[in-house]
């Protein structure tokens, strides 16, 4: 950030817009904190800017260019994004819900369209040196409402005509998975370099058809052949990402892509998406020094608060533990450590899995072990709702046992067991609040920590 101090004199009133300003007969202070941006002091306005009020903080956006060129606050992950990027293994990541993975995936848009620009002053700017461009196809299903089998194939068709517009269609492609195949081929051969495809919330139609054994099947066929052209079109592709909330084994991308790396629980890949301790204070020191004066304690308390009420995700049992950057950012607008995550809504195929399990889950309260291989293929499945609920967010890795290989699951964090407690479970049991105390118990805990 670029702080130029520029001293001026006004003899009269002057106005910008609706806003009409004092006369001043004496020197005031301008200060340009970006190139075309500039802001009158005073010592009220001083205050503010140095307190980083002025800075940007990304609340909804997902689209890095966006956040880019808007200047938004950035946590710098593109080293580990030019690591992923540098190799052609197709990868899989699995990530609760506003957990950046949409953003994620719009940094491997650019990067793949040579956007350099965006990327001066990331770590990979220093990484890359030759900035090639590529087709991208980035397929975005989880903005969408799947309630019939017409429903998936509308939005895909739709998707495949837009790129389908920049590199023709051949005549005898009608389904949609000859349609995709055709597409990624003469992107390939017209630009003289592989196709990057980009899936965002793979599952989302599948998921949204969990309580609809007939439209899950329709939408299992429709997509594993869809996603099985990834497989036979390997000879035209550069880069595969998915993202996604769990594995459907039935789906041609799991049981035909032998090769896909699933970096959901290894430890290189634990802080892709995110926010470490170090980088909180790093890229959001004004924010925790502003909101340690709002509440009156030292910088290191409400350090400690934040942990407490954010931190605590571990996607490996080594990993280190990663901050809900959507709470984190909602914390630094409001300037109060609320619950910000959980009040987005509960997911609607969770609370449709928990209805039909007879899981008691209130043997999560104290933590709950669970065999490695229940995760090896974590399907939606009403027999065992516990690898769901931790990709959904709800439960996190606390320990892990290598001998019997056995995860020890828990809540990460305050926010999470006040949601889980208070929001989630009268969803689907009859048991009173007066009858189990956990309402009351949950709602206290949390006040007194926070």
């Amino acid at each position: 950030m670029l702080f130029v101090w520029y001293k001026v004199s006004f003899d009269e009133k002057w106005s910008h817009g609706s806003a009409v300003c004092e006369t001043v007969y004496f020197f005031v202070e301008f200060v340009c904190v970006f190139p075309w941006k500039c802001v009158s002091l005073n010592n009220q306005n001083r205050e503010k800017i140095m307190d980083g009020i002025l800075r940007k903080l990304p609340i909804g956006i997902q689209t890095f260019e966006k956040l880019r060129e808007g200047d938004y606050l950035y946590v710098d992950k593109t080293a580990l994004v030019w690591r992923i990027a540098s190799t052609e293994t197709p990868y899989f990541l699995s990530r609760p819900r506003r957990f950046g993975k949409s953003l994620l995936l719009s940094t491997f848009e650019a990067y793949f369209e040579g956007k350099k620009e965006l990327f001066e002053g990331l770590a990979i700017a220093d990484m890359e040196k030759e900035w090639k461009t590529y087709p991208v196809f980035h397929l975005d299903l989880n903005a969408e409402k799947y309630d019939s089998p017409q429903a998936l194939v509308e939005i895909l068709s739709r998707q495949l005509t837009q790129w389908e517009l920049k590199y023709g269609k051949g005549e005898d492609e009608e389904t949609l998975s000859g349609r995709f195949a055709g597409v990624i081929r003469r992107a390939c051969e017209q630009s003289g370099r592989g196709v990057v495809v980009l899936v965002d919330e793979y599952d989302k139609p599948l998921l949204q058809a969990l309580d609809d054994g007939t439209l899950l099947d329709d939408y299992r066929k429709t997509l594993k052949a869809f996603y099985g052209v990834l497989k036979s079109s390997d000879r035209y592709l550069r880069f595969v990402f998915l993202t996604g909330v769990t594995k459907f084994a039935q789906v041609s991308v799991f049981s035909d892509l032998n090769q896909l790396n699933d970096i959901s629980m290894k430890s290189p890949y634990a802080a892709l998406c995110g926010i470490t301790k170090e980088e909180l204070v790093k890229t959001f020191l004004p924010e925790l020094e502003r909101l340690a004066k709002r509440r009156g304690i030292s910088l290191q308390e409400v350090i400690d608060l934040m942990e407490r009420q954010y931190d605590g995700y571990h996607f490996h049992p080594e990993g280190v533990g990663m901050f809900n950057p959507f709470s984190v950012l909602n914390a630094f607008d409001a300037e109060e450590m609320g619950y910000y995550w959980f009040q987005t809504g509960t997911p609607t195929y969770l609370v449709d899995l928990l209805k039909q399990s007879d899981y008691d889950i209130r043997l999560l309260i104290d933590g709950v072990e669970v065999l490695a291989s229940a995760f090896s293929e974590y399907r939606a499945e009403t027999n065992n709702p516990l690898p769901m609920i931790y990709q959904s967010g709800y439960l996190t890795i606390k320990g892990y046992d290598d001998d019997v290989k056995l995860y020890t699951l828990g809540f990460p964090n305050d926010e999470v067991r006040y949601g889980f407690l208070n929001f989630l479970v009268p969803f689907y049991t009859k048991v009173t609040d007066d009858e189990t105390g956990f309402h009351k118990i949950g709602r206290a805990s949390c006040r007194e920590r926070v």
